[in-house]
């Protein structure tokens, strides 16, 4: 099925769906300043062969979907959750099981804490109790070396080749250090974020929200059921942050991906698909 714009909670929102209408749903999450070309096709279609309705969508200032002048948006975590609540009321869905990486696992925690009759099942994948910006001490943090990486890529350049270079050179540093890093998959999907957007620069106002506390002190109001897949070789919230995460809700299971940082890549996905399936599996 072709992309599609809808108004959900409010605002004009680019949602894709996969597979099945009348199968169970199946909503992924990206992470923060990344629109729906964060899940690829092929990921999405392996999940939908699996029976499944899958939607990927843009969230705003991301992709397709409404955009704000950077520095003008004043939305939060509690705003994109109910945009989700949205898209689900729009393709009456009762339910969803929700799949979220980083940013995405703390809307997902968020709405099933929210929302708890509307979300069927979590996955959280290379996410966080707290967020990035949680600071908690129990946990660890990416190191001043890391952080310095990050900082020196600077501002996005504003010419089209310069920012997919951009966006290949922060997919890197998410990635293992220990494995070789798929350039190639990374500028393909780079060209096609950068050629899709309206406004690139609209993704800065993602700071204010995927930088804020997500509400750890809430996590055993969740009971619905939750699968944790967090990478060994994360940087940017390493290991112990999906420990924390398998520890502090209730009956969580964990999945650890070896050798793999703040990422999916596809080398995972013959785990992670059967994985998340199974999880997804209605009794």
């Amino acid at each position: 099925m072709p992309e599609m714009m809808i108004r959900a909670n409010g605002v004009e929102l680019c949602v894709e769906p996969f597979g099945d209408p009348t199968a169970p749903a199946i909503v992924l999450l990206s992470g923060g300043a990344t629109s729906m070309l964060g899940w690829r096709d092929d990921f999405c279609e392996a999940l939908a062969a699996g029976s499944r309705l899958v939607i990927r969508y843009d969230y705003r200032d991301t992709g397709r979907s409404v955009t704000y002048a950077p520095g003008e948006a004043d939305y939060r975590l509690t705003d994109l959750s109910a945009d989700l609540v949205g898209i689900l009321d729009r393709f009456e869905l009762a339910t969803a099981d929700l799949v979220g990486l980083s940013m995405g696992g703390g809307l997902a925690q968020l709405t099933a804490m929210d929302h708890p009759d509307r979300v069927a099942s979590l996955t959280l994948i290379a996410s966080s109790p707290v967020g990035p910006g949680g600071g908690d001490s129990d946990l660890d943090w990416m190191t001043p070396e890391t952080l310095r990486e990050f900082e020196s890529m600077g501002d996005p350049p504003t010419d089209r080749e310069g920012l997919i270079e951009y966006l290949v050179t922060h997919e890197r540093l998410c990635a293992s250090r220990g494995v070789p890093f798929d350039s190639a998959d990374a500028r393909t999907t780079a060209a096609a974020v950068v050629d899709r957007a309206l406004d690139l620069t609209a993704m800065e106002n993602h700071q204010a929200v995927a930088f804020t506390r997500w509400p750890r002190e809430r996590l055993s109001e969740i009971s619905t059921p939750t699968l944790v897949v967090h990478g060994t070789d994360d940087l940017l919230l390493p290991y112990r942050h999906g420990l924390a995460l398998a520890e502090e809700i209730a009956d969580a299971q964990l999945l650890t991906l070896e050798r793999c940082g703040h990422e999916l890549p596809r080398r995972t996905w013959s785990g992670v698909v059967p994985a998340i399936l199974k999880h997804t599996q209605r009794s």
